[in-house]
């Protein structure tokens, strides 16, 4: 269901069932979380790719999944949601950065998936919406992520309508930050990570990740409290010291 690939520091991860609309189901949602972790703990991977084959990046929930929620109990209920919330809490708040290559629809849980990520390319003929309320349902987990990424006022209004935006408005409301052309995307994208890769220090993006995920809960002072205690210890580490280093020997640093 999901193909993986390394190469050169980035991990390509691809929902690969074209034919269901690279639609979700248990086995899928479990799938993608243990290749994330693969992804997180392996020391060859810096940066993460998270796209999908076919004409639509993900339509949500499968329907023969769907069937077969409808007569689970709630524990049964309760233990899937769990492993959604799971999935989409790996790719929040894992420290490297996994970036969204939205080649087509993002639905439900497909637009969830590309609001957890960290950056998000989309060709400009994708559709998001999280259309869970048409069918009874209720984005409750994404609900969490959207509000942090779109604002209170956004996230009721797509939430609530179901309406489908384009990748234009997406963009506006920040769940998309680049928008590439079909011929263009890859390259768009890849070019992007490869800066990641040469150009900025792993532990400097994972600190950084955490810390962006961590003040938006918490008081100011405990804000700024944490933030100067995270700036303690990335001083700390090897990678600051290296790169201090060639800054002031006016050296070219390669983070790779």
């Amino acid at each position: 269901m999901i193909r993986y690939k390394v190469k050169n520091k980035i991990a390509t991860i691809t929902l690969n069932r074209p034919e269901k609309r690279n639609a979700l189901n248990d086995e899928m949602v479990n799938e993608l979380t243990s290749l994330l972790k693969k992804a997180e703990q392996d020391s060859e991977v810096k940066v993460i790719v998270l796209k999908a084959a076919g004409e639509a990046f993900c339509a949500g929930a499968d329907l023969a999944y769907l069937k077969k929620l409808n007569n689970y109990s709630y524990q049964e209920n309760l233990e899937d949601s769990t492993q959604l919330k799971n999935m989409f809490l790996q790719i929040y708040s894992m420290p490297k950065v996994v970036i969204a290559q939205v080649e087509g629809h993002a639905i439900a849980g497909g637009a969830g998936l590309a609001t957890v990520c960290d950056i998000v390319f989309s060709v400009p003929e994708a559709k998001f919406g999280f259309t869970e309320v048409k069918i009874g349902f209720v984005p409750a987990i994404v609900s969490i992520f959207a509000i942090r990424k779109f604002g209170e006022s956004k996230t009721k209004e797509l939430l609530l309508t179901g309406d489908l935006i384009n990748a234009q408005e997406a963009q506006k409301i920040g769940l998309v930050n680049f928008i590439s052309d079909a011929e263009n995307i890859k390259k768009d994208v890849l070019k992007f990570a490869e800066n990641l890769i040469s150009k900025t220090s792993a532990n400097s993006l994972a600190l950084t990740k955490n810390l962006i995920n961590q003040i938006q809960n918490i008081k100011l002072e405990d804000a700024l409290n944490f933030a100067a205690e995270l700036n303690a210890k990335a001083r700390e580490s090897e990678d600051c010291k290296k790169g201090v280093s060639a800054f002031l020997n006016k050296e070219k640093i390669n983070w790779e």
